[in-house]
């Protein structure tokens, strides 16, 4: 549970949370459209978890 913990607050997590929690906003605001979210969205997370499978 510890290793999971830590895992969570690397950098990169930190940095997912927050970019993902800035577009929403964006997007709740109407500052972009749902299709731009969709994209911007897709990238980040895609990039996370494909940096996470050639880490393990």
């Amino acid at each position: 549970m510890k290793e999971r913990i830590a895992r969570l607050v690397t950098v990169k997590s930190i940095m997912t949370i927050c970019i993902t929690a800035v577009f929403c906003c964006l997007s709740l605001r109407g500052a972009i459209t749902a299709e731009q979210f969709v994209v911007i969205f897709t990238t980040v997370i895609g990039f996370y978890f494909g940096t996470q499978k050639v880490k393990d």
